[in-house]
Formats: structure tokens, sequence, C-alpha cells
């Protein structure tokens, strides 16, 4: 991945230390949004939460599709992922296919954070 963050100036911590999610499910299709704890982090998941680095941490789930809509306002993104959830809640064996479920494989993503923005993550 190239970035613009210095490699000697960063840390890396799972996506829930910058952002909290929100998921819905559809049919066979799952929402998943991505909410910046603050302002000043947003930059960093529009860099790095890529359409393509979504659908690379949900490979195993094979998605047709993933799409990224972005709301700058809010400090937030909304990622749709087509054909995720084994043909939908009804129809899939597994409860854990269910879009819940799926917003903490992504939360759990590594992401990388310059130092100075260290301070604004949640957790230890």
């Amino acid at each position: 991945m190239t970035s613009s963050i210095d490699a000697f100036d960063v840390v890396e911590v799972p996506l829930y230390r910058a952002a909290h999610g929100r998921t819905g499910d559809k049919g066979d299709r799952s929402n998943i949004s991505v909410i910046a704890w603050h302002a000043d982090l947003f930059p960093l998941l529009l860099e790095q939460l890529t359409p393509e680095r979504v659908a690379a941490e949900f490979r195993h789930r094979a998605p047709s599709r993933v799409q990224r809509f972005v709301l700058p306002k809010l400090h937030a993104m909304n990622f749709v992922l087509d054909a995720v959830l084994d043909g939908g809640v009804n129809d899939a064996l597994n409860l854990d296919a269910h879009g819940k479920a799926l917003s903490f494989l992504l939360l759990d993503m590594p992401i990388r954070v310059p130092r100075a923005l260290v301070p604004l993550l949640a957790g230890p």
C-alpha cells in the first residue's frame, strides 16, 4: 500500500481504535458504515479504507462487488458488499454470515496512524 505517512512515525492499530461502525443487511447484501471517532482521523480512513482493501479483507466471503460511499460531513463512509451473506439471513445456515458479525471483521483490520494522532484514538 502506498501511503503519504512516514513509515518511521506511525503505529499500527486495529480500525476500531480510530472508528466505530454500524451495519445492516438486506438479502445477500451487507452495509457496513465506518465513522471516525475524531474528524482529524477521517483522512486516514479515506486513504486506507479503499473498496479494494475492504474487498481483500472479505476475500474469504467472495463479494461480487464492494462499493464505498463517502459522507465527509459526518466523517464517515458506507461500504456495500454484495453477495457476502450466503444468500441472505433466511437462507444462510451460518449465523456468523449476517451483516452485524461482518462489521467486527472490518473493525479489526489494521490501519497505520501517525504518532501525533495517537491521542485521538479510543482505548488503551
